[in-house]
């Protein structure tokens, strides 16, 4: 350890300057409180950007990691190890899946999606069957083939040549779609709650239309859950609340509740095309992983977990419309579960991260989804007490920046 002190200059100093972070340090976190290097604390309504879906230093999980930091750390995909096993059955038993791939990131398990789409094309059909559809204001990971996917050009600035073969429709425009779709399409990705777009849930017609065109022209259906999954928008993963099960399924965020790792869940005739040498990962389903992603799936599974989300929901909406009726600040509230989206009004676009720092001088943690909204990601199992405080916090910064 060093013996001088840290401080925030240091970012500026040493590290690659493609973040801007706040100007406090977090050095504790417990439930849904931080605090910071000088004992000040927040309200945690950021989540890590919807990670730490149990709060910080959840026991349950800090158990689980202590229990394996004990036994074995890594042993790479030369061998396989209990946790992950445990895990992928658990996944398995939960979901329509049959077969799991674990990574360690969001953005590794849309790669490893969109790599077995093309594979199973390339395996089952004609040569010509490449390409991929997406949609606009989507976000997929920072890979240069899921940034090429993800629907926002300004991820994509300054790094052409792009992978070629991929097609953007409109979100939410099913005339669109069926416009684009044909017999070359191998693979659709969607999330089914856009979050860097900015918090937009896909409609049940929307979906529902994409499955059946997917299964017309033989194409695989993607559903990209890292940040609406685990538990996030009041079902396991949101595409049970739909109705309307996809080919493949990534997520992350959640998973691990704040340890890094992912899964891409799938059939066992689709995950046959990856076969032996195919694709890999170092640390994915590492054994440290996979034992706290099964301790927070204990949680994220339970239904009075998930019935909680669902409740808690209704609590942000009505405190953010009495928010609203006072300050008129918001065009639309929307999102599913504690995946929330403040859409500004016409007046304040453009200025969201203004509130970031306003809400940071009033001890509360908030997000952004683009220029023009607010996004609030908290933990899933927060109290009705923090939710009403932080909502307080979140009214004093909207009064700071009024005045």
């Amino acid at each position: 350890m060093s013996a001088f002190p840290v401080t925030r200059d240091q970012f500026d100093a040493f590290m690659v300057p493609n973040y801007a972070p706040a100007a406090i340090i977090p050095v504790r976190g417990e439930g849904s409180r931080l605090w910071d290097q000088e004992g000040r604390e927040y309200i945690d309504f950021a989540g890590g950007i919807a990670v730490t879906g149990l709060g910080h230093a959840h026991p349950h999980l800090v158990a689980a990691l202590t229990e394996q930091a004990q036994k074995l750390w890594h042993v790479s995909n030369v061998l396989t190890n209990e946790p992950a096993l445990t895990l992928a059955r658990r996944l398995c038993d939960l979901t329509f899946a049959e077969r799991v791939f674990f990574a360690n990131s969001g953005a590794e398990a849309n790669e490893a999606a969109l790599k077995l789409a093309r594979k199973y094309a390339a395996d089952h059909f004609a040569p010509d069957k490449r390409e991929i559809i997406a949609f606009t204001q989507s976000f997929h990971g920072r890979t240069l083939f899921t940034v090429t996917v993800g629907g926002q050009p300004k991820y994509t600035e300054g790094f052409e040549p792009l992978p070629p073969g991929i097609t953007h429709v409109p979100f939410n425009d099913l005339a669109a779609f069926t416009a684009a779709i044909s017999d070359r399409t191998c693979a659709v990705i969607v999330e089914p709650v856009q979050g860097e777009g900015g918090v937009t849930p896909a409609t049940p017609e929307f979906l529902q239309g994409l499955r059946e065109l997917c299964t017309h022209h033989q194409a695989l259906l993607i559903f990209d859950e890292v940040q609406c999954g685990n538990g996030r928008s009041g079902h396991l993963y949101a595409y049970m609340g739909y109705g309307v099960t996809p080919d493949i399924l990534t997520t992350a965020k959640g998973l691990g509740g704040g340890f890094p790792i992912s899964a891409m869940l799938t059939t066992a005739a689709i995950a046959a095309s990856l076969n032996v040498g195919s694709h890999g990962t170092t640390y994915g389903g590492n054994p440290l992983g996979c034992a706290v992603a099964g301790a927070a799936l204990d949680l994220l599974s339970d239904p009075v977990v998930l019935a909680g989300v669902r409740r808690k929901h209704e609590v942000f909406i009505a405190g953010l419309h009495r928010i609203n009726e006072q300050f008129g600040i918001f065009r639309e509230l929307r999102g599913k579960g504690l995946l929330l989206g403040c859409e500004l009004a016409e007046a304040w676009q453009g200025r969201s991260r203004e509130f970031i720092k306003a809400a940071l001088d009033a001890g509360l943690l908030i997000l952004v989804a683009g220029p023009d909204v607010i996004r609030l990601a908290p933990s899933l199992v927060i109290s009705d007490d923090l939710i009403v405080e932080g909502l307080h916090r979140f009214e004093r910064a909207i009064a700071s920046l009024q005045a």
